[in-house]
């Protein structure tokens, strides 16, 4: 645990950002109703498979009192996403005055200070296009077709973007757990084909961005995962002109990079070392004859069979497809993701084999090795902390405790210490961006609870009322607010609000 500083000041990086982060299918209610445009969750949410979103934050009608609190705390950077359903909630039909609308929130954010960071793709898309868009071979020039037509609008008030948030979720989560759209299990090969697609997006739109805007700051952000194929390969495949390796060797230099980040991360346990030999198997890259004999049969059973668009889009562009290395620090374990039914969590017992949300692992000084780590891997490139944040649970209207004892003010100053740890260190992390603002709809449920403000969804003009605290009626948002001017002014003594 982090508890105090070195002697000596540390100096954070020119530029370096702190903000909040947020989504817009997550925040901006309005989706998936009568009248309203729909995306690829509006099937289930008529189903009554997950719970509607409603209005959620109301943040598309009220930006102004989110922008507000983000700059009362000293934020200077905004994450947001611009909504490819709202922009052309029909084929061929674009609503030219919801384009007006982001760019009118772009230029509240820069009335506060605050540095828009805009995400075009966060988990959702037009609910025409399908629930498996993404495993359509065109899907990539579709995705890029939009980007170049929204960004011109936006570029004026926006320098840095987030093309596809979290590719390797989505492709985990839709296709292989089945707890997004399409709610496909065990579909292994179409979950490596749609990251290959969502990879491949991003590459057309990087250059889509940069043909616009020369100077823009362009990245994709994975989730951390310590499986290799889960994570780590997504940016190897993206940095492979980078590192002069040549079409031909791609597997002989994926089968390398596998290998080192498994000795920078060795497997801990069982579960650990069957997940990673699993998606060994089931990737597209990588020497077929490795492994052992089980592996090989896996490989041939689970192996897609195509799921190379990422390696044409890489080989067609003569620049890295990406200005900064970014990521979303939760837990990387992927061993800690399963566990024995029964098992207690706040509120309760969990009788699914998974982990709840708000029992994921907190483990600061790992995100300052992971921070080095990347570095190391990829030098030369800034690190952005893309997401990064703590769960806990309100349910019924009841707030339930954490098992493990962590809340949110220790949580935003361990973690935002272990950030200052890794610049004191010489790695050139230059943005910190905590998840969330606000307790906002977590793709199906409002039960899980993000923010450094609360949101009390039973009572309110709009169904809900702003809270000064977070959901647990601690002043996140205070604590937030001190370890940003401590940062700044060089993070000399005690970390504000843990001991000395």
């Amino acid at each position: 645990m982090t508890t105090s500083r070195p002697a000596g000041p540390t100096t954070l990086p020119d530029g370096f950002r702190f903000g909040v982060a947020t989504a817009g299918f997550q925040v901006e209610g309005g989706f998936n109703g009568p009248g309203e445009p729909a995306n690829n969750w509006d099937r289930w949410e008529a189903g009554g498979r997950i719970e509607p979103s409603g209005n959620a934050c109301d943040f598309w009608r009220n930006p102004e009192e989110a922008l507000d609190r983000a700059a009362s705390m000293g934020c200077d950077a905004f994450r947001l996403s611009v909504e490819w359903p709202r922009l052309e909630p029909g084929e061929g039909t674009f609503d030219d005055t919801a384009l007006d609308r982001y760019v009118e929130i772009l230029g509240l954010c820069a009335e506060r200070g605050l540095d828009p960071i805009v995400t075009l793709h966060h988990f959702t898309h037009p609910a025409w296009l399908g629930e498996e868009f993404w495993l359509d071979p065109d899907a990539p020039a579709r995705f890029a077709a939009h980007v170049a037509r929204v960004v011109p609008a936006l570029a004026e008030r926006c320098r840095t973007w987030i093309t596809v948030n979290e590719p390797n979720i989505v492709a985990l989560m839709g296709w292989v757990q089945g707890d997004c759209p399409p709610g496909r299990t065990g579909a292994f090969a179409e979950a490596f084909t749609v990251l290959d697609h969502l990879l491949a997006a991003h590459v057309l739109a990087h250059r889509e961005i940069h043909a616009v805007q020369p100077g823009a700051r362009v990245t994709v952000n994975t989730s951390s995962s310590s499986i290799y194929e889960h994570d780590r390969l997504c940016t190897d495949l993206l940095t492979l002109r980078r590192a002069g390796v040549a079409r031909d060797d791609v597997d002989a230099w994926v089968d390398e990079r596998r290998a080192l980040h498994d000795r920078r991360f060795p497997p801990r346990g069982t579960t650990e070392h069957l997940l990673r030999r699993l998606f060994a198997a089931a990737s597209p890259y990588g020497g077929t004859a490795a492994g052992r004999p089980v592996d090989r049969r896996l490989r041939t059973k689970l192996r897609a069979p195509s799921g190379h668009r990422v390696l044409d889009a890489v080989y067609a562009v003569d620049d890295t497809p990406l200005d900064a290395t970014g990521f979303d620090w939760y837990d990387p374990v992927a061993g800690h993701s399963l566990r024995l039914p029964g098992h207690r969590t706040a509120g309760g017992r969990q009788w699914s084999p998974s982990r709840p949300i708000w029992d994921v692992v907190a483990d600061p000084a790992a995100l300052t090795r992971w921070c080095a780590d990347q570095h190391d891997l990829l030098p030369g490139l800034p690190l952005w902390v893309v997401e990064n944040g703590l769960c806990t649970r309100v349910r019924n209207g009841r707030n339930y405790t954490r098992g493990d004892g962590w809340d949110r003010p220790r949580y935003l100053a361990e973690h935002v210490a272990a950030v200052v740890d890794a610049v004191a260190a010489g790695v050139p992390v230059d943005m910190y961006l905590h998840w969330s603002l606000v307790d906002n709809y977590e793709w199906g449920s409002y039960e899980p609870r993000f923010g450094i403000f609360g949101l009390d969804r039973s009572r309110g003009p709009r169904g809900f009322r702003w809270l000064d605290t977070d959901a647990d009626g601690r002043d996140s948002a205070a604590a937030y607010r001190r370890l940003i001017a401590w940062a700044r002014q060089g993070a000399e003594g005690p970390v504000p609000g843990l001991p000395g």
